[in-house]
């Protein structure tokens, strides 16, 4: 599995989770202790992020992180694939 992948869908995840939790960006930067900008990038899917801030942006929330088996990449993930 591709890690570019794994990181998008742990960004999404994390992105859904603070909608739903009817959070800012901001509030879960300061929340984390993080700046705003380095919340927008977990939540992109950054592969330059360090995994602590993943771990700081699902902590502000509350969340933890749990490994799930993988499953295929749907079509709109396959563009993002290294491929070559």
């Amino acid at each position: 599995m591709d890690s570019q992948i794994i990181l998008s869908r742990m960004g999404a995840a994390l992105q859904q989770a603070r909608n739903h939790r009817g959070l800012t960006q901001s509030q879960v930067a300061c929340r984390a202790g993080i700046t705003r900008q380095k919340v927008l990038q977990v939540e992109a899917g950054t592969c330059t992020v360090g995994a602590e801030y993943y771990a700081k942006v699902a902590g502000a929330m509350g969340l933890e992180f749990s490994l799930t088996p993988a499953r295929r990449p749907t079509l709109d993930e396959l563009p993002s694939m290294d491929l070559d």
